[in-house]
């Protein structure tokens, strides 16, 4: 069976949770390893857009 050059695993397996602010699906990144669960948003721009709290 060929395989396609960048494809490395079974990437439906890992865990997702969805974004603060726009609530789209967030996958599980190997550089967010040590801090997924401080993980919140997907993106800069949604950082950006965050509700400032009191």
């Amino acid at each position: 069976m060929k395989r396609e050059p960048g494809f490395k695993g079974n990437k439906a397996a890992l865990p997702s949770k969805p974004c603060l602010v726009c609530g789209r699906p967030m996958s599980w990144r190997k550089a967010w390893a040590r801090n997924w669960d401080e993980v919140r948003y997907c993106s800069d721009a949604c950082r950006q857009r965050k509700k400032a709290t009191p």
